[in-house]
């Protein structure tokens, strides 16, 4: 028996969310039915690093009115302390993952959750996990001003992609560490088998295939965004991506 899917993910939109894109997105989540999900790869806010808007950011209200599922943190939406962070994500009403980032301090709150599980109408379930470029280390002096720190996002895939594989249908990691780094999560870590990523504004017309994971990222500014059609059955997915241009 196969199950189908169809991912629609945006990545690097910087506050570029216009009434043509947000009318595509939700005609396009509300064509494919029940077993569709919809996701972002970071950077989807306009706030630099150091400041942020205490009520929120308004893309992510946006976002979650038209059906956003999950998206990752992208540089733009850390902030390093803890009122930042929690205001920078505060409007987005679906997970929002990062896996490699933990604070400082045990009972400082994070304002984000490693990953998210999802079980569609048709029985698929779908994991998915979230790493962001590291912005503070333990290496750096900032750190002492820092609520949160990152550890090494390519390591904390390893770690967390076999507790994952063996609970899921599909795993898919939404990445904002960049197409290289992209590239070698895939060849170094079995299992994934879709990597959405972003930071680095590539365009990718029909995806990347490294090994058995098939790697996507659609640009930036809502130019483009990227419809993974997965195919589900007995063996490994069959997946096929298809990018859009507005």
């Amino acid at each position: 028996m196969t199950a189908n899917l169809t991912i629609i993910h945006t990545n690097d939109l910087h506050n570029h969310l216009d009434d043509a894109l947000a009318s595509k997105l939700r005609s396009l989540k509300a064509t494919a039915g029940p077993n569709c999900l919809l996701v972002d790869a970071g950077d989807a806010i306009s706030s630099g690093n150091i400041t942020y808007k205490p009520d929120g950011e308004k893309i992510l209200q946006a976002m979650s009115d038209i059906g956003y599922d999950a998206m990752t943190v992208g540089n733009r939406e850390f902030h390093f302390s803890q009122a930042g962070f929690r205001a920078k994500v505060c409007r987005a009403a679906f997970p929002v993952l990062c896996a490699n980032v933990r604070a400082r301090d045990t009972n400082t709150p994070l304002p984000v959750t490693p990953y998210t599980a999802i079980t569609l109408s048709n029985g698929c379930r779908v994991a998915i996990f979230g790493i962001t470029v590291p912005m503070i280390t333990e290496r750096m002096l900032v750190r002492k001003v820092s609520a949160y720190v990152f550890d090494d996002p390519l390591q904390c895939a390893k770690q967390l992609v076999p507790l994952l594989r063996t609970e899921c249908d599909l795993l898919v990691c939404l990445s904002h560490i960049g197409i290289a780094k992209d590239r070698d999560l895939a060849a170094s870590t079995p299992g994934i088998d879709l990597i959405i990523g972003g930071h680095t504004h590539a365009v990718l017309e029909a995806g990347e295939q490294v090994n058995e994971t098939l790697i996507v990222q659609a640009g930036s500014w809502g130019r483009h965004f990227s419809v993974v059609s997965s195919e589900l059955g007995e063996g490994k997915p069959q997946l096929t991506a298809k990018l859009v241009t507005m």
